[in-house]
C-alpha cells in the first residue's frame, strides 16, 4: 500500500504489488485512523509509588527510573534476573537491535517473542525437515496456477484477505481447493471439498492420506530415493493408519479421506499448507511434519508450482524470527549455540564471544517463570500484549504482576502496559523506515510517511538510549545506531553465511525489484525466489523424513468437561485487539467477544443465539454472547482471542507446550457450556 497525507488527515491507498495486486483488506484501509487517535500515547507514563497510578512522566525520569532498576535489580540476582520480550510485528531492523540489546546490553539469556505463539511450530518442523525454514519457499503466485490446493487449519479469507485472489483465480483455473478446518470458515465455504476433523487430530490425517497414497502407488519412489532419506520408517508407522481408523479418530469420513488423497496423488501442481490450526498444539511439530512427510512422498517440495509452506500469522511474522529475538538464535537463522555462529555475530558486534549469554527459554516458559524466585524479576516488552495473547492468560498476568519492574513500550496503553511500572511511547509504522519480509521470504521495505509525533520516539532510539545508561555512553551510541538504514546495513553483516543470509540485500535494490529474497549473498548475484530445487538446506542436501504418530491432546474431555474448545480469528480484528478495537469501523463490524456454538448443542444447553454464555476449563472463564452456526461441530465451541476482560479466550486456553517449540496448545482443551 502507499500512503498520502494531506489536510484532511493520512489516506491509505492500494499499490499494484506481486503479493496483493492492490488488494488490502479492512485492517489495512482502515490503519492510519491509529496514528492520531485519541488514545495514542504521547508521553513517558511512571507508576506513583503511593496511588500506584500511571503518571506522566519526562523521558530522562522514565528511562532513569529503568537503568537504575536493572542495574539494582542484575546486581542482586543476576543477568538473567532481567528479561526481555519481543513481537513478530516489529522490523527486521528492530528485531535485530532488540536481540543484541538483550546479549550485549544486558547480557541476559531470557529473551523470546510472541512468534513463539504463531509459527513456531511450522519454523521447527521445517528445520528438521529441509534445513531451512522459510514460510513459502516458492512465490505466492504460485498458489494460484496449482491444480491441487490443500489449506489445513487457515482461514485466509478472514486471516489474509488479499491471499483470497489466488486461491479464487486457482478454481477459476480448474484447479481444486481443499480445506481441513474443524469450522465452516469463510475459507471453508469457497472449498471443493471440506474436512472437518475434531480439533487435535490433523495429525491422524495426514497420515492417513500418506497411507492411502502408498496403497495406490502415487507415491514418487524415484524422488524419495534420490532426494530425501528416513522414509523407511515413515512407511512402517503410517501402515496402521488406514483410512477407517482415521475416520473413527478424526470424524472425517473414509470417502472424504480418499478423495483428498487422490486429488493430491494424481494433480499436476500441488501445494500443501499448514496454519495455526495445525500448529498451535502440544504436537504441533509432530503434526505439520506429517504434512510435510506427505509433501515429500508425493514428490512436491522443489519441484516447480508445487510444494509444501505455512502461512505467517504476524506482519513480520518470517522476518521476527530470523535475526535474534528468539531464545535460541542469533541474526541470520544461526544458533546461539554454534561456535561458529557466536564467534562471527559477536565479531561483528564488537564484543568477544565468551561474552555472549547462551539460549533461553522459550515464551511461555519464560512468562511463566517472571516473578518466581529463580526467574526473572524485570521484563521489557516491545510490540506484544501477552496479558491479552498468552495462554492461560490470567496466570501469566498474575507473573507480571509479581516482577518488580515490568516496561512496555507501545504506541497505546494495552492491557500488558495498563500493568506496567513505565510506559514508553513508540512510532508507528508510518513513522519509521525498515524493512519487513513476507512469508515468501521476501524482504520488503517500510518508508516512513512523517516523523513521530513530539514527545514519541522510535524503538532504536529508546534501545539506544538505554544502553547509553547502562554501560559506556560512547561506545553505546556507536553499538546501538538509531538511524534503521545503518542497524540493517549491519544486520546484513551478521546475517552473512547464516541460512537467511541478508548480505547482498541493500534498501535500493529492494525498491528496484518490488524486494528480494533471501539468502541473497552477494550484492551483484541473485536471490531465491525459489528454494529446494536442486538440494535441501541439510548437510548432505537431502531432505529427512520423520516417522510421528497421533497422540491425544494435552487434555481431553471428560464429564465435566465434556466439550472442545477452539480459538482463532475473526475478519475485523487482529491480535490481541489493542489496536483494531479502537478504529471504529473495524468495532462496529465486530464490537465484541462471542462464542460459536451448535444449534443441538445450544439447544441441549438451554441457549439461545445471543444469549450470555460461561465457557470454563479447569484454567479459567469466559463470558461472552452466543453464537449459534450450524458451522460447528456439536462437541466443539469456539471463541476468539481478541478481546480482553470477561471475554478473553485464552483465560480459558491450555498452557501445555510442544516439547521442540514451545508453542502452547491453543487449538485445544476441554470445557464446559452453560448459560450465565
Amino acid at each position: 500500500m502507499t500512503l498520502r497525507e494531506d489536510d484532511t488527515g493520512v489516506s491509505v491507498l492500494p499499490r499494484q504489488f506481486p503479493t496483493n495486486r492492490g488488494g488490502l483488506c479492512q485492517k489495512g484501509w482502515t490503519s492510519a485512523e491509529l496514528l492520531d487517535h485519541p488514545d495514542r500515547l504521547t508521553t513517558p507514563l511512571l507508576r506513583d509509588p503511593v496511588s500506584g497510578e500511571l503518571r506522566p512522566a519526562t523521558w530522562d525520569a522514565a528511562l532513569d527510573r529503568i537503568a537504575t532498576s536493572l542495574r539494582a535489580i542484575q546486581s542482586s540476582s543476576g543477568r538473567d534476573a532481567v528479561a526481555v520480550f519481543g513481537g513478530g510485528g516489529l522490523t527486521n531492523e528492530k528485531a535485530y537491535a532488540l536481540g543484541k540489546f538483550a546479549r550485549v546490553a544486558l547480557r541476559t539469556r531470557n529473551i523470546d517473542y510472541n512468534g513463539r505463539f504463531c509459527m513456531s511450530s511450522a519454523a521447527a518442523a521445517g528445520l528438521r525437515a529441509f534445513g531451512v525454514d522459510r514460510g513459502l519457499p516458492f512465490p505466492l503466485a504460485d498458489l494460484g496456477r496449482a491444480d491441487t490446493l490443500l489449506l489445513v487449519g487457515a482461514n485466509p479469507a478472514e486471516t489474509m484477505p488479499p491471499l483470497v485472489r489466488w486461491l479464487t483465480e486457482q478454481r477459476r483455473g480448474g484447479g481444486q481447493l481443499i480445506v481441513v478446518d474443524p469450522r465452516v470458515t469463510a475459507t471453508a465455504r469457497q472449498a471443493d471439498l471440506h474436512l472437518q476433523p475434531l480439533p487435535g487430530t490433523d495429525l491422524a490425517v495426514a497420515n492417513a492420506l500418506l497411507h492411502i497414497a502408498l496403497t495406490e502407488g502415487w507415491v514418487d519412489q524415484a524422488y524419495v530415493a534420490e532426494r530425501t532419506s528416513g522414509f523407511d520408517a515413515v512407511r512402517r508407522s503410517v501402515a496402521a493408519w488406514w483410512p477407517a481408523r482415521a475416520e473413527q479418530l478424526s470424524g472425517v469420513p473414509v470417502a472424504d479421506l480418499e478423495a483428498t488423497a487422490r486429488a493430491l496423488g494424481t494433480g499436476g501442481r500441488v501445494i500443501i499448507l499448514t496454519a495455526r490450526g495445525a500448529e498451535q498444539h502440544a504436537k504441533g511439530v509432530d503434526t505439520v511434519t506429517a504434512y510435510v512427510n506427505l509433501a515429500l512422498a508425493l514428490g512436491l517440495p522443489g519441484r516447480e508450482g508445487s510444494g509444501y509452506g505455512c502461512l505467517t500469522g504476524q506482519g513480520n511474522g518470517q522476518g521476527g524470527r530470523e535475526h535474534g529475538q528468539k531464545a535460541d538464535q542469533l541474526p541470520g537463522y544461526r544458533r546461539i549455540d554454534d561456535p561458529a555462529a557466536r564467534e562471527h555475530v559477536a565479531g561483528v558486534w564488537g564484543v568477544p564471544a565468551d561474552d555472549l549469554p547462551g539460549p533461553g527459554v522459550p515464551a511461555y516458559q519464560l512468562l511463566d517463570s517472571l516473578g518466581t524466585p529463580d526467574g526473572p524479576r524485570a521484563l521489557l516488552v516491545f510490540g506484544s500484549n501477552p496479558v491479552v495473547s498468552a495462554p492461560r492468560a490470567a496466570r501469566i498476568e498474575g507473573r507480571l504482576r509479581d516482577l518488580d519492574l515490568l516496561v512496555v513500550a507501545d504506541l497505546l496503553l494495552s492491557e500488558t502496559a495498563a500493568l506496567a511500572d513505565v510506559v514508553l511511547p513508540t512510532a508507528q509504522w508510518a513513522e519509521e523506515d525498515g524493512t519487513m519480509t513476507n512469508l515468501e521470504g521476501r524482504v520488503l521495505r517500510r518508508r516512513a510517511l512523517r516523523p513521530p509525533p513530539p514527545g514519541v520516539r522510535t524503538d532504536l532510539a529508546i534501545l539506544a538510549d538505554l544502553a547509553a545508561r547502562l554501560g559506556d555512553a560512547e561506545t553505546a551510541a556507536a553499538r546501538f545506531p538509531t538511524d534503521p538504514a545503518t542497524v540493517f546495513a549491519e544486520l546484513r553483516r551478521a546475517s552473512a553465511g547464516g541460512v537467511a543470509d541478508y548480505a547482498g540485500i541493500d534498501w535500493a535494490r529492494i525498491d528496484d525489484a518490488d524486494g528480494v529474497f533471501w539468502p541473497c549473498p552477494s550484492a551483484d548475484g541473485p536471490d531465491t525466489p525459489r528454494l529446494f530445487a536442486d538440494r535441501f538446506g541439510t548437510p548432505d542436501g537431502r531432505a529427512r523424513f520423520h516417522a510421528v504418530d497421533h497422540r491425544p491432546a494435552a487434555e481431553e474431555v471428560c464429564a465435566t468437561y465434556p466439550l472442545h474448545f477452539t480459538t482463532g480469528r475473526v475478519l475485523a480484528q487482529y491480535q490481541s485487539g489493542t489496536q483494531t478495537r479502537r478504529v471504529a469501523a473495524l468495532r462496529r463490524a465486530a464490537p465484541e467477544a462471542f462464542v460459536e456454538l451448535h444449534p443441538d448443542l445450544a439447544a441441549r444447553l438451554g441457549i439461545d443465539d445471543g444469549d450470555p454464555v460461561r465457557v470454563t476449563s479447569r484454567r479459567g472463564e469466559l463470558r461472552a454472547p452466543a453464537r449459534l452456526s450450524s458451522g460447528i461441530r456439536p462437541d466443539t465451541v469456539f471463541a476468539p482471542f481478541h478481546w480482553s476482560g470477561a471475554g478473553r479466550a485464552n483465560s480459558v486456553t491450555n498452557d501445555a507446550v510442544d516439547p521442540i517449540s514451545g508453542m502452547p496448545e491453543f487449538k485445544i482443551c476441554a470445557v464446559r457450556v452453560e448459560k450465565a
